[in-house]
């Protein structure tokens, strides 16, 4: 019977995609049953006629109860396959698969991402290229506050992303929303390849994305291009000059010289792509970052990729829905009707925030885009839990050291506003994966809040809940109340404009929390260079006293190399064999601190007086 039952229940899925209407014939339910599936079960927008990839197929399958049959001619041949189709699968993208007739696709501008370390003139090139080739009265104007803008060389368009670093544009591209085409390299021509610009470098072949370096501040007498170009072969960057087939400009931002050059370049490499899409459809986007405005709620600037995008047009991003009240072009002023692929745009009308990275999707039913949303909402909450409980048996773990000894866990905790929700996403995401542990603790951040917007007065109320909080403001401000309210409570904020000045900030405190210094003015060290046990008074530090001088009853802490392996207070200080209250540099002497002996030689003592 058991046989039969399986049988009865063992389907077999061809090779490769299918329709969902194919796949319901397989099943043997009703399309509209599986599209209500996809959409309350997997958070997948699919309509009749769209294909849908081989392990949403399955997913499906087992969804309704049926078992899926291999081929066990195939099942080896094809694991890689299977595997490859996972990553770009329906379930991981929110979206069926549409591919569009290649009739229906005609050329589009490419998608730009500048990156580079952020000390070698990435915003300077960002405003040349503006101040050079967009006017004021241009939809393709830019602002501090828009992530995205168009520029023209020859009424041929090209579109500027401005993401908020390297972390952020990694997190797009792994939540399937990989809008650049090709990414400009900026390295500074007097300083060099640094550690960004090889990040940013890791990032876009990662990517999958091609690189056009630009090398800047050209005009400085210190200006080394051979250098930079020397540098970049060692990451494998090899330009055209060298034998290679990366394109480069030599420019500079500041003198505005051969910038176009450098946009010639960018369209020679959009040519070699060959870039196309289809116009004539419902549109399908990226979000590039949101910001809730003051009269016009959130506000998403989005990169539409395919079809055209219209005031009216229902939509669904993530886990937020809505219906398109007003389209903003990049300069923040104007209001459009529709806008085409490769134009970035500010969309109003979300329920909600959406989260950079996001992919945007119009349809055709409003009630579909709610419970879709709402399905998502679900099954992102559902995941959080799991994530949780999974950190959480991670934590009890990592508390207990590979021999067993337990290690006290602290944690440091912080407020996240930034001026748009991508670049929340990006500092959070960095910020919570930096750990420090010694022998003794570990610490790790937890933030408490992250959002776009101004610092308010809710913010600060949720830092003074737990000890020693920081916020941190990047690229926003804080309201005159949440001002008032901090000072008062004695919580700092701390304004950043470049996010890896807040990383650093972080670490360094993550570092004291780490190893905490003790209360007081330090006031000198000592060096143990024998230990004594001097019968009931324990172990006794023979030490010499290096710089100023060591006070009876101070509070100390001991060093061995570069760890602080203890916190007390000076209980006996002899010289010679006298009890003394104080010993000065140069001064030899007997140290016994309060609940700790295992001195070693080399250890440092350093004292603090209140």
């Amino acid at each position: 019977k058991e046989e039969a039952r399986v049988e009865r229940l063992t389907v077999q899925l061809p090779e490769g995609a299918m329709t969902l209407q194919e796949l319901a014939e397989i099943v043997d339910e009703k399309p509209v049953g599986i599209i209500k599936f996809l959409m309350t079960d997997l958070g997948i927008f699919a309509s009749m006629t769209q294909s849908l990839d081989p392990a949403t197929c399955v997913a499906v399958v087992e969804g309704f109860g049926k078992i899926v049959g291999v081929e066990e001619d195939y099942e080896d041949d094809d694991e890689d396959e299977d595997n490859d189709s996972d990553e770009e699968s329906a379930l991981e993208k929110g979206y069926a698969i549409d591919e569009d007739d290649p009739s229906t696709l005609k050329p589009r501008p490419p998608v730009v991402t500048i990156m580079g370390h952020v000390d070698h003139g990435k915003t300077s090139l960002l405003d040349a290229l503006r101040d050079t080739k967009v006017t004021a009265n241009e939809a393709g104007g830019i602002t501090q506050n828009i992530a995205a803008y168009q520029i023209e060389l020859r009424d041929q368009p090209i579109t500027f992303i401005d993401t908020p670093g390297h972390a952020a544009f990694t997190d797009m591209r792994q939540r399937g929303a990989n809008v650049t085409d090709i990414v400009i390299l900026v390295v500074a021509a007097d300083d060099g390849v640094m550690q960004q610009t090889a990040d940013s470098i890791a990032c876009a072949r990662q990517a999958g994305v091609p690189l056009v370096v630009a090398i800047n501040k050209i005009d400085l007498p210190t200006a080394n291009i051979e250098r930079v170009k020397s540098d970049l072969t060692s990451y494998d960057v090899l330009t055209e000059d060298l034998g290679g087939d990366v394109l480069f400009a030599e420019v500079s931002a500041k003198e505005k010289l051969n910038l176009d050059d450098l946009l010639e370049k960018v369209l020679l490499q959009a040519e070699i792509l060959d870039l196309r899409a289809n116009a004539e459809r419902l549109a399908q986007g990226a979000v590039i970052e949101a910001r809730v405005q003051k009269g016009l709620g959130t506000v998403a600037t989005t990169l539409i990729q395919k079809g055209t995008i219209k005031i009216g047009d229902i939509f669904v991003a993530g886990t937020t829905s809505g219906r398109v009240k007003a389209l903003i072009a990049s300069d923040g002023k104007t209001r459009v009707k529709e806008a085409g692929p490769s134009s970035p745009i500010g969309i109003v009308g979300f329920d909600g925030v959406p989260a950079a990275g996001d992919v945007l999707v119009v349809c055709d039913d409003e009630a579909m885009a709610r419970t879709l949303a709402e399905s998502r909402s679900k099954i992102s909450r559902e995941k959080d839990a799991a994530a949780y409980q999974a950190g959480l048996m991670q934590s009890v773990a990592a508390t207990f050291a590979a021999d067993g000894k337990f290690k006290e866990r602290r944690e440091m905790c912080v407020v996240v506003k930034a001026d748009v929700q991508g670049s929340a996403e990006a500092l959070t995401r960095s910020l919570q994966g930096l750990r420090l542990e010694d022998d003794e603790a570990i610490v790790t951040i937890k933030v408490l809040v992250s959002e776009s917007g101004d610092v308010t007065k809710s913010d600060v109320a949720i830092a003074s809940v737990s000890e020693d909080t920081t916020i941190l403001a990047y690229n926003c401000a804080a309201t005159f109340a949440a001002g008032e309210d901090a000072r008062s409570l004695g919580i700092p904020i701390e304004y950043y404009s470049i996010v890896y000045d807040a990383i650093e900030s972080v670490e360094s405190r993550m570092q004291e929390v780490l190893s905490p210094t003790p209360e007081g003015e330090y006031v000198g060290k000592a060096i143990v260079q024998e230990v004594f046990n001097i019968g009931g008074l324990g172990n006794i530090a023979g030490s010499k006293c290096l710089d100023g001088m060591i006070r009876k009853g101070s509070n100390v802490r001991v060093m061995r190399g570069d760890k602080i392996i203890a916190v007390s207070q000076v209980r006996t200080l002899r010289n010679f064999k006298s009890e003394v209250d104080s010993i000065e540099e140069g001064d030899e002497c007997g140290i016994g601190l309060i609940d700790f002996e295992t001195f070693e030689p080399e250890d440092i003592i350093e004292s603090y007086v209140e």
